[in-house]
Formats: structure tokens, sequence, C-alpha cells
């Protein structure tokens, strides 16, 4: 067996000593935090990806320096493993251990230890494919990554500025090649190439759709749309929108699908844009996010999130296994999280089954898995939908016994094909949405009219340690700091429809507060009949704030970050 190469590790090691009393923490979407503290991370990142591939016999390991949806001081990083999918969870804790090493020694001190735990055969190769999106940290931290694979002697591939779902299926693809279980050409020029052929035979023989305005975030979905364009042709007239990937400050800024999502309002620049019955969509930072709304016919704001995306997608599944005669041999399921609107989950949970997880795209991809057809998307538009092998397999097999079970078998066999199961990726899950229109002729009308959303709020408070805040049954309830569920459940009650959670993120050092409530109680206050449409969301967000300020006084919120709107 070989040995790690100390030397060439501790000569590139010292040119990116960790920041002395910062702690770094492999969470849910990789490392995440500001830009400008990275540098050290990003370097070891790179050895331990390198490890990782020699851990697997050498298949290629993926790293996508970003931070998504996040402001553009923050940056972040992370790993996927060969399938396209998360980094095993196991490796999570490795990565960890390895950011927050003091010194070089230490930090080799920690390699040599996982190389020995881990069993990793050093004399294997060392493959990695990575990518970057538009934040302006990204060329240093990637300069960070790439001494970090000449330490160890990584066989690198750049795949330069591009979205996270790309850099997902380049990982799937290039570990796929020459298999039975091809996922497409290694190149993003394979990438536009299967989405757009799948995308045309689907819409085939359906009416045009209307042009679709989308939402860039100023980020680099917009290099990635611009190309889109080319491969769809006339299929599919796309209009984007704040597309300025190199203006400092402009990333995420007052747009993108964490804006829409967030904040329930069209991105200002979108208002004079659109019109009653314009439909558009917004993507966030690195385009793996993805959140649909239009202008209903007096002009107000409709949003149709990542639960709107799940029961389109999902109905419009069943159908087709049942057109194509299978539905007693392929069951789709449906997974969302505490997250997902209470109206949304009666709505599925009357069609199909729906499981509940804890937040972060490896739950939610990790049971979808467990069915044949799994559906997944969180209510901020990350999702996808995955086709067992299995059911791949038997739907190339399969004999249909008419023609109309012959179209349906062929509809699903090309979703396989539109579809990213690697990842959520906004501009595959887009495609989804809009094939889905086709085939019903909806508006955004009627795809909203499915059932109509609890009013809900989503609200961040910025404490001093969101690791003091634990949770159970999937997020739904905390059970630390102590007594802080009960005085919640107290305010709950006041509220008819009232339903409200509180979580650390997993992306930020915020605790997040959701709450949904149609009314509020007589006992407080409240009338008893349901409020006017122009007050729909009002008990919503008092009760969001409401708990916001419960977290605020029992946790030692920062008093400069106090809920601004924080109704005593």
């Amino acid at each position: 067996m070989s040995q790690l190469p100390l030397n060439a590790i501790k000569h590139y090691s010292d040119a990116h000593s960790k920041p002395p009393d910062l702690h770094f923490q492999y969470g849910t979407a990789g490392f995440r935090t500001l830009g400008n503290t990275l540098d050290s991370v990003i370097f070891r990142v790179g050895i331990l990806a390198g490890l990782r591939s020699k851990r697997l016999d050498g298949k290629t390991i993926g790293v996508m320096v970003t931070a998504s949806h996040n402001p553009e001081q923050d940056n972040g990083v992370k790993l996927v493993d060969p399938r396209g999918e998360m980094l095993e969870a196991s490796w999570e804790a490795h990565a960890t251990l390895l950011a927050n090493a003091s010194s070089t020694d230490a930090f080799l001190e920690a390699l040599t230890a996982l190389v020995k735990s881990t069993k990793i055969d050093l004399s294997k190769p060392a493959r990695v494919v990575y990518a970057r999106d538009t934040r302006p940290s990204g060329p240093a931290l990637i300069s960070a990554l790439e001494d970090g694979f000449k330490a160890l002697g990584v066989e690198a591939r750049d795949a330069g500025i591009t979205t996270t779902p790309i850099l997902h299926y380049l990982v799937k693809a290039i570990n796929t090649k020459g298999t039975n279980e091809s996922y497409g050409e290694d190149s993003e020029d394979g990438y536009f190439t299967k989405l757009s052929t799948s995308f045309k035979k689907l819409v085939a023989g359906k009416a045009r759709p209307d042009p679709l305005i989308i939402d860039c975030a100023n980020g680099v979905g917009a290099h990635a749309g611009a190309k889109l364009i080319e491969y769809l042709g006339d299929s599919f007239p796309l209009v984007l929108e704040n597309t300025t990937t190199s203006t400092p400050g402009t990333l995420n800024e007052s747009c993108g699908a964490d804006f829409v999502k967030t904040m329930q309002r069209l991105p200002p620049t979108l208002a004079n844009l659109m019109k009653p019955g314009q439909r558009a969509c917004s993507l966030d930072g690195d385009a793996d996010r993805l959140m649909y709304y239009y202008l209903d016919e007096r002009g107000q704001f409709r949003m149709l999130d990542g639960d709107k995306i799940a029961a389109l997608v999902a109905a419009f599944i069943v159908e087709l296994v049942k057109l194509a005669g299978l539905d007693s041999e392929i069951k789709v399921g449906v997974v969302q999280t505490a997250y997902a609107n209470g109206a949304s989950t009666k709505y599925l949970a009357e069609r199909l089954p729906v499981k509940c997880v804890p937040t972060g795209v490896k739950h939610l991809h990790h049971a979808a898995e467990h069915y044949d057809v799994g559906v997944y998307f969180e209510a901020n538009g990350h999702g996808t939908v995955l086709f067992s092998k299995s059911t791949q397999d038997k739907l190339k097999s399969h004999e249909p016994s008419t023609p109309a079970q012959s179209t349906a078998l062929n509809h699903l066999i090309n979703l396989t094909q539109l579809i990213n199961q690697t990842v959520g990726d906004a501009l595959s899950d887009m495609l989804l949405v809009e094939v889905v229109l086709a085939h019903k002729s909806y508006s955004g009308v009627e795809w909203n009219s499915l059932y109509a959303d609890l009013p809900n709020r989503l609200v961040k408070v910025v404490v001093g340690d969101r690791n003091g805040f634990k949770t159970e049954d999937a997020e739904r309830r905390l059970v630390s700091p102590p007594g802080l569920q009960t005085k919640i459940d107290d305010l709950v009650r006041r509220y008819e429809g009232g339903r409200s959670f509180v979580r650390p993120s997993g992306t930020e050092d915020v605790v997040r507060v959701y709450a949904e409530a149609v009314v509020k109680s007589q006992a407080d206050g409240g009338s008893p009949y349901f409020i006017e449409v122009t007050e729909t969301y009002k008990f919503a967000v008092e009760l969001a704030f409401r708990v916001a300020g419960l977290v605020y006084d029992e946790a030692g919120g920062d008093p400069s970050r106090r809920p601004k709107e924080f109704l005593p």
C-alpha cells in the first residue's frame, strides 16, 4: 500500500492555515459560511474528495463550490458521491473533523487516522470533477481546492462555472459511461441534449406553451438558461430576467426562489413585466430550486411552490402509470418535510402514500428511493422524481396491449430522461412542470386550484447558538431548549388551523420558525368567522412572529437582529 504524500500535503497546507476560533460543520448542504473564511476548508475538501475516490476504487467524486440561495458574501462546498447523490452520511463527520484540525500537524494526524479507520488503499487512483457558481469568492476558493488536488495527486477535471445539478449530472454520467446504466454523455452538451430531446418528445402534438419568464437570480442559472434556449429552439419560448452575473451585490438580491418563497411576492424587477395570466418562475443562485407563480385576473400574486409542484407532478405520474396498465406493479409515493403546507399533505395523502422526513435533500432522497417512483419536493422548490432501477427496467420491457397504453408508456420512459434524478434541478423541473401543464391544458389558475394553501409564514431568528435547538418527529417538535415546545403548543392552540414548528437551519446561523393559521380563536379575542381574502395571511404572520418572539426570548437572540415584525 502506498503512503500519504505528507511532505507535499504539509507544503500546501501551510499556505492554507485554519482561522483560529472558527468551527466549521459539514451540514445539509456541505460547508457554508462567509466566503472569506473558507480557504482552509476548501483546501482540505480537495484532499478529502481524493481520499473518498480512492476509498471507492477510483470512482469520480464531485466537488461543488456554491452557497446556493445564500447572500453573495457567503460561499460553501459540498461533495457528490459517484451516483450523483449527496456524500455518504458517515463521511460528513470526517469532513467536519478534518476542517477543524487546528494546525497542519493536527491535519496530517487526522488524515492518517482517517486512512487507517476507513481502510483506504492509497495505491488506488483519485478522480474528481469540480465546478463553481458565479460568486466573487469562487476563483480564490477554487485555487485552494486545486492545491488540495495537487497535494494528493488527484486527477481533477474542471467543469468551470456551471449549475449544481449539472455537476451532479456529470458525476453520474462519468461513472456510468460505457455501462448498461449509462446516464448520458458526460458533458454540458450531453446534459442539454438529453433534457431538450425528451422535452420535445413529450410535448409533440401539444399546443406550443406561452412564453415563460425565468428569474435567474443573477446567478449561474442565467448561463445555463441561455444555453437551454439554444437547445429547445422553437419548442418552448423562454424570457430570461435577472441575468447580471458580474455586478457585485446582485446575486440573490431581491430575486430568486428563496426571495419569492420567503417574501411571497414578485421580485421587484419583474413587476412591470408581469400581466394577469402571465406565469413565471424563479431559480436560486445555483439553479437547484424552482418557484413558480402567476398574476390572477386582478393582478394579485399567486405562488406555486414545491408543494404545488409535487402535487401536479405526482398526480400526473400516477395517471400515466394507470393508463400504461402498470398501476398494480408500480407504486408512486411522495416524500415531504415539515415545511410542506398542511393542505398539500391532505391533498396528496388522499391519493397516494405520503411520508414526512427531516429537512434536507439527503433525507428526502433516501426516503424516495424506497418507492417504485418517489416524488420529493421541499416547499422551497428543491426536488426531483426517482424511478427505481427495477421500475425503469419494467418500463423498457413492458408490452402494452393498446395504443393508449403504448403512448402512456412512452411518456413515462421520456420522463425518466427529462428528469435529473441525481438531485433537484430547477431547469429540469421547469421542463417537467411545462410538460404536465401542456398535457393537462392547465394555466396557473387550474394548477393552483388543485388545493388551497393554508396561510403560512416563515421567519428567521438569529440566535447565539443554533446547535442548542434539538428536534424530534421529523423536526416537527423541539426537545431543546427545555420547555419551549410547551409554550409554542400553548400559542398554537389559540389559532384555528394553527401549526408551528421551530428548527435550526442546516445552512445558516439562524433558527427557522414556520407557522400556519387560518383564524384566531374566540378565546384569544379573534372572530369566529374566516377572514377576508385581503387579510388571509394576517394570523399566520401573527403566529409566526409570536413564536419567533418566544425563540428570541428563550434563546438569547442577537438584539440587533430581533424579528422586525415581532408582535408582543
